[in-house]
């Protein structure tokens, strides 16, 4: 497995280096799905992907939103657990997803080269990578110019009262290596992209849905 090259700030742990996170794998299966993958397939389906696209999902986990993906597209998930890509192999294998393939690695360092693919996605991972930064930085360097980046997570509320409610269990959740204060505005600085639309599925939604174009 590809290791992090970078700690977290603090002695927060890194979510793919505890034993915590790769016992994580079953309860993520039976819990999380039933929050995250409605809201990954609705979001994912109404982009219309043409034939053909090059697709990269970075942290793609145990695979719950490749079924929204068409057959016609070619999808290259990656991730850092090789335990949770185990069994995003048994769910390509079991539905014989010729057009989908996964490999272990980095999300702040992509082993891929520049500008190849027409769509990159990330669902509810940039919270848990020691530098979301760097990880957007990396999205964007591998989609092609006019290409887009879908990114479902948590960011910062900007209204004060909000923020400061959600940022005290901001202790519980660096444990668990997870993170509440992540600012979008700050995580897109400079970045050579231009914002599409950028929503929440219903106003009590923690999550935002992102949609960026390459420029």
């Amino acid at each position: 497995m590809l290791k992090m090259e970078s700690k977290p700030e603090g002695n927060a742990p890194q979510p793919h280096e505890s034993r915590f996170y790769h016992n994580l794998v079953p309860a993520y299966q039976a819990l999380w799905p039933a929050v995250a993958r409605r809201r990954i397939l609705s979001n994912l389906s109404a982009l219309e992907l043409a034939a053909e696209a090059k697709v990269l999902e970075v942290g793609v986990g145990t695979g719950m939103s490749l079924d929204a993906y068409p057959t016609n597209v070619d999808v290259l998930g990656v991730d850092l657990s090789e335990s949770m890509l185990a069994e995003a192999e048994v769910l390509i294998q079991k539905n014989n997803w010729s057009h989908i393939s996964v490999r272990p690695m980095n999300a702040e360092k992509l082993e891929l080269e520049d500008e190849q693919f027409d769509l990159v996605t990330s669902f509810h991972t940039i919270s848990v990578v020691s530098r979301p930064d760097e990880m957007m930085r990396e999205m964007v360097r591998v989609c092609k110019p006019g290409g887009r980046i879908f990114v479902i997570n948590h960011f910062r509320s900007e209204n004060p009262l909000i923020a400061k409610v959600v940022d005290s269990a901001g202790g519980l959740t660096r444990r668990l290596g997870w993170r509440t204060d992540l600012e979008m505005t700050k995580l897109l600085d400079e970045l050579p992209i231009e914002i599409e639309s950028c929503h929440k599925d219903n106003p009590l939604s923690l999550f935002r849905v992102l949609v960026a174009k390459r420029v």
